[in-house]
């Protein structure tokens, strides 16, 4: 039987294409200026110069407790910034995006999320010197003893495992327990192998190079045979949120008796963290930075939308600003002066009380130029690899100008199946035409909607 090999298709995902994409950081050079087009982003010279000296002064640590809003129209890049300031800061700075709205839980009250948001954006850098054996192993012999229970069987009393390094060899006597973990692990004589000596985990790293010859072809993963000696100290940097550890400490250990079993499966699926808890795990964390075993690492917290927190929540955030822990907030909104949620009558600017607004950073953005609109079109097209012609190009900037700039992005996918439709190479006015009238947006929409003639339901 004939196999075709060419007829089978890769299964590999393709990457996902979001809204931001094309975001690979705030675009500015060496001096913080900010350039016209780089990096996904276009225009918004000022706002991206300001998140520039906001991302230095995340790194030197002297931002913790303070709070930035970006302030502009609809589809003026304000998300888009946030975002790239994560770019900027890397993943070793905690950022954690959320939209206002989310705080509205049935299950849990709006402070709670609010609180649980601002541990998430606190990292601990936790530097551990930890005693490890570690080595190619020799031998793996489990010590057989009879089962103290009766019966036939037999169980493991211990088991010698010998493990070589290019220094020496050592032989050690483990706990049962760490049998099972190295049947877990799969582990065989060749492989190279760590245990942690306070813990008994087991990591296999891989096999020994001096299999490598063993097999023509092998799926396997050849490691140097390790140098020094077997039992040896290791520093382990490890990155931490302080909601990690809340939720950790949080988690009931429960007993194996029936009850306790059956009070963990009735447990609401989510568990309001205490006050109590997370001052005993702040006394801890100041523990360990005190005798410099941890370092706190401000990171992030970005609200989109926040006019849809109520005056609740933003009388929390004022208090959660002021402690000793807190992260940088970023808030975005594109309202002017609205009412303040959960009041009647409080008019403030974006929807925000006064006294917080006066402790609060406010970058502006700007609507976009129709040059600035068709750079972010050409930029969107080679994201969403569609080719795009330039009378389209223009045609499609006009209307981004006229509507909005996320209707204008918006098209170019609907254009682009009308271009394969056509079975043309690229996209061309006429197909840019057809999909804005087959799709309106909110101005053409509301316009039908105020027609005399219209007979929608009030």
């Amino acid at each position: 039987m004939d196999m075709n090999i060419e007829d089978v298709k890769s299964n590999s995902k393709t990457q996902r294409i979001s809204a931001h994409s094309h975001v690979k950081g705030l675009g500015l050079n060496e001096e913080g200026i900010a350039e016209e087009i780089h990096q996904g982003l276009v225009g918004q010279k000022e706002a991206r110069e300001a998140a520039g000296i906001i991302v230095d002064l995340i790194k030197m640590k002297k931002m913790s407790g303070r709070a930035m809003l970006f302030a502009g129209p609809p589809g003026t890049g304000k998300t888009a910034i946030a975002l790239a300031i994560s770019q900027e800061l890397g993943t070793k700075v905690p950022f954690c995006p959320m939209v206002a709205s989310e705080v509205y839980s049935s299950e849990v009250k709006k402070t709670e999320i609010l609180m649980e948001n601002f541990r998430r954006a606190i990292g601990l850098r936790v530097k551990e010197v930890k005693e490890v054996f570690e080595g190619e192993v020799l031998e793996i012999t489990p010590a057989e003893t009879d089962n103290p229970l009766g019966g036939y069987g037999k169980t493991i009393s211990h088991v010698i495992i010998g493990l070589k390094t290019a220094k020496g060899t050592k032989q050690l006597k483990l706990d049962p327990s760490i049998y099972e973990s190295l049947q877990r692990e799969r582990v065989e004589i060749g492989d190279v192998i760590y245990i942690e000596a306070n813990s008994g985990s087991v990591k296999r790293q891989g096999r020994c190079d001096t299999y490598a010859t063993e097999y023509d072809l092998e799926a396997e993963e050849y490691v140097p045979l390790p140098k020094g000696d077997v039992h040896k100290k290791k520093e382990v940097v490890q990155d931490v949120t302080l909601h990690d550890l809340d939720a950790a400490n949080a988690r009931p250990q429960g007993g194996q008796d029936i009850l306790s079993m059956m009070g963990q499966l009735l447990k609401p699926r989510k568990t309001e963290i205490t006050d109590k808890l997370r001052m005993e795990i702040n006394k801890i964390v100041n523990n360990y930075i005190d005798q410099g075993i941890a370092e706190l690492v401000p990171g992030v917290l970005f609200i989109d939308e926040v006019h849809m927190l109520d005056i609740e929540c933003f009388t929390y955030l004022h208090r959660a600003l002021e402690s000793t822990i807190a992260p940088i907030v970023i808030f975005a909104t594109n309202r002017g002066k609205c009412v303040v949620r959960g009041t009647d009558d409080i008019v403030s600017p974006h929807g925000i009380p006064l006294d917080l607004l006066d402790r609060i950073m406010i970058i502006k953005t700007v609507p976009y130029r129709v040059e600035e609109i068709k750079e972010i079109v050409i930029i969107r097209a080679a994201t969403e690899r569609v080719m795009i012609e330039e009378d389209a190009l223009d045609f499609l900037a006009d209307i981004g100008v006229k509507t909005t700039l996320r209707y204008a992005v918006q098209l170019l996918n609907p254009a682009s199946h009308l271009a394969k439709i056509y079975k043309a190479n690229s996209i061309e006015i006429r197909m840019i035409r057809e999909a804005s009238e087959l799709f309106h947006d909110a101005k053409a929409s509301a316009v039908i909607l105020s027609r005399p003639d219209a007979k929608f339901m009030k």
